[in-house]
């Protein structure tokens, strides 16, 4: 089948959007400083803790009514609202520092899985389906490293492939685990930026309106590929996809 220009071309943002991950540079814009350093002084006790709290917020957040959104597929996503939202969060973690995450933690990470639905939705997916409300949540796996990873499994697609099949035995759970491991890379980083000295409460509600601006990104490039897949295919839309130049 003969994927049109206009969709060709769709297929194109969603591939820039998804291979240029800027969570940490975004970070380093806000606060002025590479945060190598500070990621690097993280206590090995909180990494581990991190590891833990990730999981857990995506369950709440899973429990939370974060998909009550109206089932009205192709509706315009609210991201400013849910921006001012993270926001607020982030203004807590920021003040709070490592005793606030796992307050901090599981609320902005309702507001971004509310968020990740609200554009799944804009993008023609039925939000209340088990089916969409995984894809929803994998977002949360995009732009981020596990720790066993190489190059060949950071890719969009690679990352799809290794969560199906932490979900092949019907684990739902073990597809949870599977996407908080990636995930913590990102939440570990977003720690080590709040715990600078002076980044204070104002500056952790900027580091956190960076995190959420990633996620939707990555969800915006999710769902394109997925509304495409709908209308030609995975087999002939990862063709082109894989193709497809990497444009930053």
């Amino acid at each position: 089948m003969s994927i049109p220009d206009q969709d060709r071309d769709q297929l194109q943002l969603a591939k820039n959007l998804l291979e240029n991950p800027g969570f940490v540079a975004k970070v380093t814009h806000v606060i002025g400083m590479p945060i190598e350093g500070a990621l690097a002084r993280l206590p090995k006790s909180l990494t581990s803790r991190i590891a833990g709290v990730t999981q857990s917020a995506l369950l709440k957040a899973m429990d939370a009514a974060v998909f009550t959104l109206k089932d009205v597929p192709g509706v315009t996503a609210s991201n400013r609202w849910h921006k001012a939202g993270i926001a607020v969060s982030g203004g807590v973690g920021g003040f709070f520092g490592f005793t606030g995450l796992g307050v901090e933690l599981p609320l902005s990470t309702s507001i971004m899985l509310r968020s990740i639905a609200d554009i799944a939705r804009a993008h023609g997916e039925q939000v209340d389906s088990e089916e969409a409300k995984q894809a929803c949540l994998a977002v949360f796996a995009l732009g981020g490293r596990a720790a066993a990873d190489d190059d060949s499994e950071t890719g969009y697609y690679a990352v799809r492939a290794a969560l199906a099949k932490s979900l092949s035995d019907g684990s739902f759970v073990k597809l949870v685990a599977a996407i908080a491991q990636r995930f913590s890379v990102q939440v570990s980083e977003k720690v080590a930026a709040q715990a600078i000295p002076a980044i204070g409460a104002v500056g952790g509600a900027l580091i956190n309106l960076a995190f959420i601006d990633h996620f939707q990104t990555m969800a915006r490039g999710h769902f394109i590929v997925r509304q495409l897949e709908r209308r030609h295919g995975q087999a002939a839309v990862q063709q082109l996809y894989q193709a497809l130049p990497r444009r930053g």
